[in-house]
């Protein structure tokens, strides 16, 4: 693979995703989160099993039984349960708010990394960790009229959102070591099967049997936008960006989703831009290249 092509796989994930965000925004006024996660995986793995031998050919790559596991268990809990609290906190804090609190996600793979993979950060990075999350905090404190909203529970979407970001970076240092042996599409199934087995199995021990069933006013159109583009398309390309550039890198290059949410919400949604959110989003970038440049 050509120099770098790593580092704009982890770009333009980031757009993909930050277009998936707002499709799964307008979704989820509809759609209870579990049964919007549990339909877009399905969709999703079905659109694998032809991508996988156009792009690998039949060949079955040669798996290690633990490779298998590991795969399965980073989309059981990257798929499956961090995009089902995701969606939910989405709905509590709105795509604008949910994207800025994404930039915690570098911090913790950094982290993550730091201690499982053995990557090392320095006296720049741990300044970038502070900049981002002082952005984040202040970018996602709710103002007090929007406290004051019944409808939402800011700290409890803000909590979810973070306890789901924590497991998509568990996820992906889980997997990393398998990204770097095996063809990315097969390891890309195999976490969206351990995704959906481990959705349909919560499914059962919670008596929670409609979220198998699909919805007679579902906006199919838009389903199957928001899961080719936010999903299909960006988990391929920010599997592929862990792939062929370091975690942390590909970590800090994610970030960028943040921006594109932002004005996309703004822009589609209609969601408004507070002087304090153009704060909040320039400390957290000011994070992100401080850790780019300190690589």
């Amino acid at each position: 693979m050509p120099n770098g092509i790593g580092e704009l796989f982890s770009i333009l994930s980031a757009a993909a995703w930050a277009v998936g965000v707002i499709l799964y925004r307008r979704l989820g006024e509809s759609l209870p989160p579990l049964q919007l996660n549990f339909l877009k995986n399905c969709l999703v793995f079905g659109m694998l099993i032809p991508a996988i031998p156009l792009l690998h050919g039949m060949a079955i790559p040669q798996f290690e039984t633990r490779q298998i596991l590991l795969s399965m268990l980073s989309g059981l809990i990257g798929i499956g349960l961090a995009d089902t609290l995701y969606f939910r906190a989405l709905n509590e804090l709105g795509a604008g708010r949910m994207g800025i609190l994404g930039n915690f996600y570098s911090p913790f793979v950094l982290v993550l990394s730091f201690i499982f993979l053995g990557d090392r950060l320095n006296a720049w990075q741990w300044c970038g960790f502070a900049l981002v999350s002082t952005g984040v905090f202040l970018a996602s404190k709710p103002t007090a009229k929007e406290v004051a909203k019944p409808a939402h529970d800011f700290r409890r979407g803000l909590l979810l959102g973070l306890l789901s970001i924590g497991l998509m970076a568990i996820s992906i240092v889980l997997v990393k070591p398998v990204l770097e042996s095996q063809p990315l599409l097969w390891v890309t199934g195999l976490r969206m099967l351990g995704a959906i087995i481990g959705m349909v199995l919560i499914a059962s021990f919670r008596r929670e049997f409609a979220m198998l069933k699909v919805p007679k006013s579902l906006h199919w159109w838009r389903l199957i936008l928001a899961a080719f583009v936010g999903q299909f398309v960006a988990m391929v390309l920010w599997l592929a960006g862990y792939k062929y550039t370091s975690a942390s890198v590909a970590a800090i290059l994610n970030e960028t989703a943040s921006i594109f949410i932002l004005l996309l919400a703004w822009f589609w949604l209609k969601e408004p831009l507070t002087r304090r959110g153009f704060i909040g989003v320039g400390l957290t970038l000011s994070g992100v290249s401080f850790m780019l440049w300190a690589r």
